[in-house]
């Protein structure tokens, strides 16, 4: 699986900002999604006192969350640790482990913020652009914007609001358990966007693509440190 499109990814600040504000016009925020057979995990780590990143992806059977086929790649840093740019960092390290997943997925669930961005612009939405897949952000934690509290059942939302706009939903994926954080990426709407992340996260708060990857991604590191 390559991207469809490419950019350079040594800039400068400056000019991934621009770059930023540039692809954030080509998300697109409505379903253009078909049927759904296989979804993907992904997940980026940092290994400590390295420059080194660690990347997974862990494709699942849609309807049953089987993992079908996992892979890995490590990269050297080739962007700084800059808030609100962290794409630029992840995103290289991804492209490589794409490279060998054989199984192509209907859809994508990043573990982070896709539209709910400063600039509208997360990992999930610039993932979803330059591979042209549809993509959901799924974050743990609130990057930006205001919500109330969402009620204690499961499926309970609250719109996420940043200046007048919904950048996203808080939604509860378990009765009395922390909301977790969603947004569109690419070619998926914020109501599907919640129905998956419900449907993918039947025992626990996180989906089964976000834990499937992040556990890939911290064996691997383990792995590495051996």
């Amino acid at each position: 699986m390559e991207p469809i499109f490419n950019h350079p990814w040594a800039l400068s600040q400056e000019e991934a900002l621009n770059l930023q504000q540039e692809l954030a016009a080509k998300v697109v925020k409505t379903d253009q999604v078909n049927k759904v057979k296989l979804v993907a995990g992904v997940d980026v780590a940092y290994q400590k006192d390295s420059d080194r990143l660690v990347a997974s992806v862990v494709v699942l059977d849609a309807e049953t969350l089987e993992v079908i086929e996992t892979a890995t790649a490590i990269d050297k840093e080739q962007f700084p640790y800059i808030p609100g740019l962290f794409s630029f960092r992840e995103l290289p390290p991804l492209i490589k482990a794409f490279e060998k997943v054989k199984h192509l997925p209907d859809l994508i669930v990043c573990d982070g913020q896709g539209y709910a961005h400063p600039r509208r612009f997360g990992l999930a939405c610039h993932l979803g652009v330059i591979f042209d897949v549809p993509t959901i952000g799924c974050g743990k934690t609130r990057l930006l914007g205001e919500h109330t509290e969402p009620d204690k059942n499961r499926g309970a939302t609250a719109p996420l609001i940043d200046n007048g706009e919904t950048i996203g939903s808080v939604l509860r994926t378990q009765d009395f358990i922390n909301p977790i954080y969603v947004s569109i990426g690419h070619r998926v709407s914020l109501a599907t966007a919640c129905e998956w992340i419900l449907k993918l996260s039947p025992k626990y708060r996180l989906p089964e693509t976000t834990r499937k990857a992040d556990q890939l991604v911290n064996a691997t590191i383990k792995k590495l440190k051996n």
